[in-house]
């Protein structure tokens, strides 16, 4: 997987566009990603990833960073040996394609908006 672009609203993975939040692992994609509290990410809305296992988990918190990943989410996936890195969107998906280019097994959670 690649993501070949950001904008608020949009990701474009290997030349699909999707408008809606959406999890990218290395050999999928879970498209219209719906979050339990909206702004607010819990395990619950990690159901897929943790059953993925990756090694790190990058989140993408939108393009003003407004969808909180509290401490405890954090500490919950390391305690489940998943590294967190959770950045703006604009930063994150970036992150994602290094890791992907460095063959790390990584998922990515992406807010697509706000």
């Amino acid at each position: 997987m690649h993501i070949d672009s950001y904008s608020f609203g949009s990701m474009t993975v290997d030349g699909k566009e999707y408008k809606e939040d959406l999890i990218v692992f290395k050999d999928k994609i879970k498209s219209n990603w719906w979050r339990k509290e909206g702004h607010n990410l819990s395990l619950e809305d990690l159901t897929e990833v943790l059953n993925y296992q990756p090694e790190i988990l990058i989140i993408g918190k939108g393009a003003s960073g407004c969808m909180n990943v509290s401490e405890e989410i954090k500490r919950a996936l390391e305690q489940r040996d998943i590294k967190v890195i959770a950045e703006n969107t604009d930063k994150a998906y970036k992150i994602f394609n290094e890791k992907i280019k460095e063959g790390v097994d990584v998922a990515g959670a992406f807010h697509l908006t706000c």
